[in-house]
């Protein structure tokens, strides 16, 4: 579903990755860990085409079977927008919308209808224990319900796949531990396929696996 090859990263003379090569199969829930400074949120960033290797020529990044290296700027936001979910340590809700309008961004963008995206997105905040939370907006929202809109608005394109940046580094243990199974909720429902990247221990072991990364590499 998702392969990387040959990834190289540099930023200046700083080599931050140093030839990546990875598999991860659809319905996957694929923990990244390692110290800090590994490389870990540089690859994700990669493979969530939000950034580019620095040896795109001779480098190898295929979602669905697509190499997104080869896409212009305009065709790789289109499939960035519909194939690609972002949850983020903080959030990032616009605060001026309410939960709902939140999760409607991507839809719109999409092109799909209102009507369309705001009984899609009434069903996923529904699904994830939100159905009293559509009209508050994100101040008036806990950190746990903050997160669980930006799941919702991570998912309502129906990505092939969702990249998750220390989503739960922001909560605490019962909020975290709530998101965790959340996922697996989710992988259980949709055969979602999840990328994290993660310090967190208890997350990591749940993962189906994890790759350890360490000075740019992947060492398991």
């Amino acid at each position: 579903m998702i392969t990387a090859k040959n990834i190289h990263k540099f930023y200046g003379d700083l080599e931050v990755l140093k030839g990546i090569n990875l598999a991860i199969k659809k319905g996957e829930i694929v923990a990244i860990v390692g110290p800090s400074g590994a490389g870990k949120t540089t690859l994700l960033q990669l493979l969530g085409t939000l950034d580019k290797p620095s040896n795109s020529d001779t480098s190898e990044i295929k979602i669905n079977h697509k190499n997104v290296l080869e896409f212009n700027d305009k065709n790789l936001s289109d499939f960035r927008n519909k194939h690609i979910g972002f949850i983020f340590q903080f959030h990032q809700l616009l605060p001026e919308f309410t939960a709902l309008e939140n999760v409607c961004i991507p839809a719109f963008i999409a092109n799909k209808s209102k009507k369309e995206a705001e009984k899609e997105a009434t069903e996923l905040l529904n699904f994830l224990g939100l159905s009293d939370r559509l009209n508050h907006k994100p101040n008036e929202l806990s950190g746990g319900e903050q997160q669980r809109v930006a799941v919702a608005r991570a998912l309502i394109n129906h990505p092939d796949v969702i990249f998750a940046d220390e989503p739960s580094g922001n909560l605490d243990s019962t909020a975290a531990k709530q998101l965790h199974e959340l996922f697996f909720e989710l992988r259980k429902k949709f055969n979602q396929t999840f990328v994290i990247v993660t310090h967190n221990r208890e997350l990591a072991d749940m993962a189906d696996r994890e790759l350890e990364m360490k000075d740019g590499k992947i060492i398991n």
